[in-house]
């Protein structure tokens, strides 16, 4: 009954008033580059200081959970993702709607958003303080290691483009060492530009190597739209029965790992997203379909982000480590409304920690009544003229670089990144890698190095425990992965 009573406190017209505000503005910000969860959370700390704590954290869960989701709207649409979480969306999502399967699309992000979104909460509701545990054990060795998973997952996109993809990602890793050093704190490879002084801006090298880039591609191209005439929008929002089979499996497997992910400090939907795609894609019986408009490569990265959505507050409540850095504004909402995180916080504020929990858990069904009831009003993008997406593209790019640092200098990265994807796109070099490599690597540099300094010298016996030796176990079979196929195949033709 006591938990009953906590749900039920949701629903009072106050905190459902602010739960719907906060689920709306998410999903906006999400969709708008250069906007995201982060912006959304920031704007309204200060207009929830007169707000009672279950009504304000409401709205805070609310932004969280839908902003993760609305930048897969136009990164599906229109290839330009309004986060840089939503990245992972233009492999399949944009090449879906290219085929005319826009709205299935939006469909397949939609609902396993939601079933990602869902998987989070209810693990953050039932398992979290044995699940935050895990967060304790991991050091500077076991994040290197599980971050390799995620550069690991490279190779398997390049094998097809071996000498290409390997070219991509050597640039990503050059472009993430820009900045100032993780370690020493002096800068390195900035030219003296001040404007990559401390690093090279994530957002505005994503924004233009998927999104400018593709007003180069639009004009060169001089299509009338991205799906020319009604006939082309092929499909249904609503997926039947075989299509929602289709993507289940790789749906729930996602959503799990994005949960298991995201309680791991700095790992993020990246890692996240990266894994589910490359395991889907290894499983898959045609895995050269991903990457060319396959639902499962769709379905698999949008429920491995919302799943870190509640996977990354888990040791946020419970032991007081931000999983990221939404997770980090969340803590200030938290303290703000005098609540410490910890388990006190179960015990002695319990109403609002569960309040918390249940109006996130309601939130992601609005992912499914913004993303379900107006997908047919999203799709009418496609059809937009040229003549009009292409500037508005533009704008937009240059706008969201624009308020991510509040520099016009980053209005020229965009535009610089923007050619250098339109002439690897022409060229046949994958972004993906390109980007992976970006994300990830100043992260592993950092984590290698404090691990070295940490062990000095006694890297073996360091290794030798448990966690790392899973970890290094999981990174070897992730690399032998994609060639077993054509190992075992050798084997079978030496046979003969």
């Amino acid at each position: 009954m006591e938990m009953l009573s906590y749900f039920t406190q949701i629903f009072e017209p106050t905190t459902l008033m602010w739960l719907i505000i906060g689920a709306t503005v998410g999903v906006i910000l999400g969709a708008l580059p250069g906007m995201s969860a982060d912006t959304g959370i920031g704007i309204f700390l200060p207009l929830t200081f007169s707000l009672s704590p279950i009504a304000a954290l409401a709205a805070l869960g609310a932004i969280y959970v839908t902003g993760a989701y609305g930048g897969n709207i136009t990164a599906v649409l229109v290839n330009t993702p309004g986060t840089s979480d939503s990245l992972f969306m233009t492999l399949d999502g944009y090449p879906m709607t290219l085929k005319g399967q826009g709205l299935k699309a939006i469909g397949v992000t939609t609902i396993s958003s939601f079933v990602g979104g869902v998987v989070g909460c209810l693990a953050l509701l039932f398992i979290a303080p044995p699940l935050s545990k895990i967060a304790t054990m991991f050091g500077p060795l076991e994040l290197f290691l599980t971050i390799m998973m995620g550069i690991i997952i490279i190779i398997g996109i390049v094998k097809d483009r071996a000498l290409k993809g390997l070219m991509s990602a050597c640039l990503g890793f050059l472009c993430s060492l820009i900045g100032m050093d993780g370690i020493t704190g002096m800068p390195r490879f900035n030219f003296g530009i001040a404007g990559i002084y401390d690093e090279l801006p994530l957002l505005p090298v994503v924004l233009g190597m998927f999104a400018f880039s593709q007003v180069f591609v639009l004009v060169q191209e001089n299509r009338k739209s991205i799906v020319i005439g009604e006939e082309a929008m092929r499909g249904n929002v609503w997926l039947n029965k075989e299509e929602m089979k289709y993507i289940a499996f790789e749906t729930i497997r996602s959503s799990i790992i994005g949960t298991v992910v995201g309680i791991i400090p700095a790992a993020g939907t990246t890692v996240a997203a990266g894994l589910s795609y490359n395991m889907a894609r290894r499983a898959d019986p045609d895995p050269s379909s991903f990457g060319k408009g396959n639902p499962k490569g769709l379905a698999t990265v949008s429920a491995a982000n919302n799943g870190v959505v509640g996977g990354s507050l888990i040791p946020l409540l419970t032991l007081g480590i931000p999983g990221n850095a939404t997770s980090a504004l969340f803590l200030g909402g938290l303290l703000i409304h005098g609540l410490a995180p910890g388990s006190r916080l179960f015990t002695e504020n319990a109403r609002t920690a569960y309040g918390l929990i249940f109006s996130m858990l309601l939130a992601n069904f609005f992912i499914l009544i913004f993303g379900m009831f107006g997908a047919k009003y999203y799709a009418k993008i496609t059809k937009v003229p040229s003549s009009v997406l292409i500037p508005v593209i533009a704008a937009l790019c240059m706008l969201g670089a624009f308020s991510y640092r509040n520099l016009p200098f980053d209005m020229i990265i965009v535009l610089f990144f923007g050619i250098v994807g339109f002439y690897m796109d022409r060229t046949g070099i994958p972004m993906a890698p390109f980007v992976l490599a970006f994300v990830l690597g100043k992260s592993a540099e950092i984590d290698l190095r404090r691990a070295a300094m940490i062990m000095k010298g006694n890297g073996l016996s360091a290794l030798l425990h448990p966690l790392p030796l899973a970890l290094l176990a999981i990174d070897i079979v992730m690399l032998i992965a994609p060639f077993w196929g054509d190992i075992t195949g050798k084997n079978r033709k030496k046979a003969k």
